[in-house]
């Protein structure tokens, strides 16, 4: 009966709604009729979107799941060929697609995050035969510019220094390797896989050196995966970390320490254009450089960095970690004390080998948790972060070089070159300097062109960091005051940093007396005071 009164009901509407039409006139049949194709249509492309988004959801997570598949720390017999899988299925996805990948590790920007050119990274996995063998092992970063010039720049050091001996490549972190191959198509070894590549080439001594940090649970790993390889080779010998032989005791490794912390300060003060720690304390202006932490006893290494700064002066740096072990060094310790001592302004830097997921995300990422989110919610809001890992910093690389040495019993090979022994030409030198503030610019690695004439004179054209330098005099600042003739003059230049940005900076074109051997170069400031430093230059 329900149905029944519904459909009788239904029907007079129907008679009575035909009625009107006949009344008001065909036209107005005929608008209801175009309406009704209207709405027919939109329920149509509804239904449509509605079977696209499923589609589109059932295509990004089936690309989810491959990316889960290869994140794991253990590499199987199917793992490259997982690898080419998810890359050939991201490639499929329509943008839409792509947004949608969301996984237990997966997301849109394992594959669509720019990270830089792979193309100008060595993996120095080739199977050349040699004796003797050099082994850089890091921990590895999916970030291809920090793998350029962090690692690599460690790689390259040691090269140049230990001519006699093949340089190769590990990484310790299969899901960063798996990350490089199914994105880029590079391929770099794992411990084993370095150790069978030695064997396989006939090496006989080998040397381990790893980029790491501190001897801590890496470090452990290191040395139990070489035990097993101990009879594959005459040799093995470990070198050192970055903060020396043994980073669980606090006031181990002071000299590598003190060297560290030089470094790092001296290269920071440049990022940011300032000519001393003295200058950043009067703009009350702080530097926070941040490590990964632990719970390994090698974290004593960190409140010993803290100790180091403090003992050399440097009263506005502050260890922190991400990790926040030990716990002096966690975020919210480090906003305490920065605030307690009235820095109204912080410039972080990760106090990590290579620039890479923790210091684009942890350290200076936009999510809430971040230490740049943190500090602004701490209320300091004049903050700058200089993503430059240690690797890339000469100085750190010399280091490393240094440990190499000490391990095999070898010396580093120096540049023997003289004026006397090169031909008129132009060559790649390094320029150093003992300012931070008066520098090469980042974007050329430290080096500039060195240029020799036919009567043996020489000199190198460097880009500086800014235009803040605006004259150079080859001598005493006594002198450049006096003689204004023999002044060196800007050049206008531009530099490219690997994100692709462009800066206009100064470069000078400086007379340089005598390779591997300091020479005086006063510098002119915006401020109009000349000042005195000390350079030299290398072959690179």
């Amino acid at each position: 009966m329900m149905k029944r009164r519904f459909f009788a009901s239904v029907l007079s509407a129907a008679l009575v709604f035909g009625a009107v039409a006949l009344f008001t006139g065909c036209g107005k049949e005929q608008g209801a009729s175009a309406e009704n194709g209207v709405n027919a249509a939109a329920g149509k492309e509804a239904v449509a979107k509605e079977n696209a988004t499923a589609a589109d959801k059932e295509a990004a997570d089936k690309v989810a799941k491959l990316i889960d598949k290869i994140y794991v720390q253990k590499k199987t017999a199917t793992t490259e060929a997982d690898c080419k899988a998810a890359k050939a299925a991201w490639d499929a996805l329509t943008d839409t697609q792509k947004e949608l990948v969301e996984g237990e590790f997966a997301d849109p920007d394992y594959f669509g995050r720019d990270t830089g050119d792979v193309s100008k990274d060595d993996p120095l996995n080739s199977d050349k035969n040699c004796e003797k063998e050099i082994l850089v092992v890091s921990f590895g970063t999916s970030f291809n510019d920090s793998r350029v010039n962090d690692i690599g720049g460690i790689e390259k050091a040691i090269t140049a220094a230990f001519p006699d001996h093949t340089v190769r490549r590990a990484f310790t972190s299969q899901i960063i390797i798996n990350h490089i191959l199914a994105r880029d198509g590079e391929k770099i070894d794992n411990m084993e896989e370095a150790l069978e590549r030695a064997k396989k080439s006939g090496v006989k001594e080998l040397i381990v050196q790893p980029t790491h940090l501190m001897n801590g649970a890496e470090y452990d790993e290191l040395k139990e995966t070489l035990e097993g390889y101990k009879d594959s080779f005459e040799t093995i010998k470990i070198a050192s970390p970055l903060l020396g032989a043994d980073s669980t005791e606090e006031n181990s490794g002071q000299k590598d320490k003190t060297a560290v912390a030089k470094a790092v300060v001296a290269d920071t003060l440049g990022a940011e254009g300032l000519e001393s720690l003295k200058e950043a304390q009067e703009q009350k202006k702080a530097f926070v450089f941040v490590g990964h932490g632990t719970s390994h006893a090698a974290k004593a290494a960190y409140s010993s960095m803290q100790k180091v700064m403090d003992e050399l002066g440097y009263s506005n740096v502050f260890i922190g970690t991400v990790e926040g072990e030990p716990e002096e060094t966690s975020c919210e310790n480090i906003i305490k004390t920065a605030k307690e001592k009235g820095y109204e302004a912080v410039v972080m830097r990760p106090l990590m080998v290579v620039a890479g997921d923790h210091a684009n995300n942890d350290i200076a990422g936009d999510d809430e948790d971040s230490w740049f989110s943190s500090f602004r919610k701490a209320g300091i809001e004049s903050l700058s972060c200089v993503l430059n890992g240690l690797g890339s910093i000469s100085d750190i690389q010399a280091i490393y070089v240094e440990h190499t040495g000490e391990a095999a019993g070898l010396s580093p090979k120096k540049s023997d070159a003289a004026a006397d022994t090169l031909s008129a030409g132009e060559y790649k030198a390094s320029f150093k300097t003992d300012s931070s503030m008066f520098r090469v610019n980042e974007a050329d690695n430290g080096l500039g062109v060195l240029t020799v004439k036919s009567d043996g004179s020489m000199s190198i054209k460097v880009n500086l960091a800014s235009k803040n330098i605006i004259n150079l005099y080859a001598g005493k600042a006594s002198d450049a005051e006096n003689d204004k003739a023999n002044r060196i003059d800007p050049i206008d230049s531009s530099v490219t940093y690997p994100d692709g940005t462009k800066e206009e900076v100064y470069a000078f074109e400086i007379p340089v007396p005598s390779l591997d051997t300091d020479f005086d170069v006063a510098i002119l400031g915006t401020k109009g005071k000349w000042y005195d430093h000390v350079c030299s230059v290398k072959l690179s």
